[in-house]
């Protein structure tokens, strides 16, 4: 069943004078200067957005969240797309100004905004920064030109290494993204990419294996992709070759570098999706909000449906999750515990896949979940 805010009885209900938990907030930008081979994220092609418009829109949903949560504490802002790094600085800006207005950001808040090679330079990163982002995650994708020819990227590899470069001048956090298991790709092409991200010294990076969604150019060829032993060989290279832990299926980083945004969600505290194509969930009074689209629906999860989310997105972190009652309700415990060799128990009442779980994590998951 739906619950459409603009209800009376909800908004009494909602601003009691109950304090709200805190929430991060994620903020899309589904425009791009052209789609990729690969993308089926909510995003379009558009030269020339209405960035006035947009704003407009984004701020009256930063205000609809305070109407509902009230001043709430905000741990991190996450700009996502789409290419945020397309956002005039200005408009970046007020946005920023908006939230402060409307929420409590903490002193320590992470803002992110998502980055493209040829849409940011040194110039503009520093507005950025100095309009609130203190990290920033680039799009690279790939070293190699033909590889990113061939996945529909607008920049090539130089362009790549050339934000990166001006991005750690600037800004302590930095992270890039890479692609790998592409049709032609092997395991010495990964380990090649690793090799390049130890020497630029990266202290955050994501690694995606090329997934093909319906829908989308990929989607629509007949690509003769790696077997699932080679995809495996290539994960277990970027484990032995990369300078960074893995503390997420695809996320690396060193200590204290990882991203607290995604920690968050994958933990499962709360968050606000804002602008369209943005999801959310929301927790308010103890009960939890799925929220899709334009943030004005939502729907009531059970503690079971949030407690199996929570089980979805821990597991693939090495934190783990924490096994509380919500979660002991749903996971066969007994399972767990007869098999150590996929399963590891944490002192701090977590559980968590180990280095040969990660490998079989879907299916892990489907078992472990009663």
């Amino acid at each position: 069943m739906l619950f459409a805010f603009f209800v009376a009885d909800f908004y009494t209900r909602c601003n009691i004078g109950v304090m709200n938990a805190p929430h991060n907030i994620y903020i899309h930008v589904p425009f791009c200067i052209s789609k990729c081979n690969y993308c089926a994220f909510f995003s379009r092609a558009c030269a020339n957005p209405d960035w006035e418009s947009y704003a407009k829109k984004i701020i009256t949903e930063i205000k609809h969240w305070h109407d509902i949560l009230g001043r709430i504490s905000v741990p991190t802002i996450f700009f996502g797309g789409g290419t945020p790094s397309l956002l005039p600085t200005k408009i970046f800006a007020k946005i920023i100004n908006a939230t402060y207005e409307n929420f409590n950001l903490l002193d320590n808040a992470e803002i992110t905004i998502e980055a493209n090679p040829k849409t940011l330079d040194m110039v503009r990163l520093r507005e950025f920064c100095d309009a609130g982002a203190n990290r920033v995650s680039i799009g690279v994708q790939s070293f190699d030109d033909e590889k990113l020819l061939f996945l529909g990227r607008a920049h090539n590899a130089d362009d790549a290494r050339r934000l990166i470069d001006i991005a750690m001048s600037q800004i302590k956090n930095v992270s890039a993204d890479f692609i790998y298991g592409l049709p032609s790709d092997t395991v010495d092409d990964v380990i090649k990419t690793c090799d390049a991200i130890n020497r630029i010294g990266l202290s955050h990076c994501s690694m995606y294996e090329l997934t093909i969604e319906p829908n989308t150019p990929f989607g629509k060829m007949n690509l003769q992709m790696p077997s699932n032993e080679t995809m495996a060989e290539m994960y277990m290279a970027i484990a032995k070759t990369l300078k960074l832990n893995r503390y997420e299926v695809s996320n690396y980083a060193v200590d204290g570098a990882e991203c607290r945004h995604n920690q968050n969600v994958w933990d499962g505290a709360p968050y606000i999706g804002i602008g369209d194509g943005a999801a959310g969930r929301i927790l308010i009074d103890n009960m939890w909000y799925e929220q899709m689209g334009d943030g004005k629906l939502f729907e009531s999860l059970s503690d079971s449906a949030r407690a199996t989310e929570r089980v979805i997105t821990g597991m693939r972190t090495r934190r783990g999750v924490f096994v509380d009652d919500a979660i002991k309700k749903i996971i066969d415990i007994e399972f767990a515990k007869s098999n150590p060799d996929v399963i590891e128990f944490r002192p701090d009442n977590r559980i968590r896949a180990t280095d040969a779980g990660i490998l079989i994590l879907d299916n892990l998951i489907e078992r472990l979940v009663k």
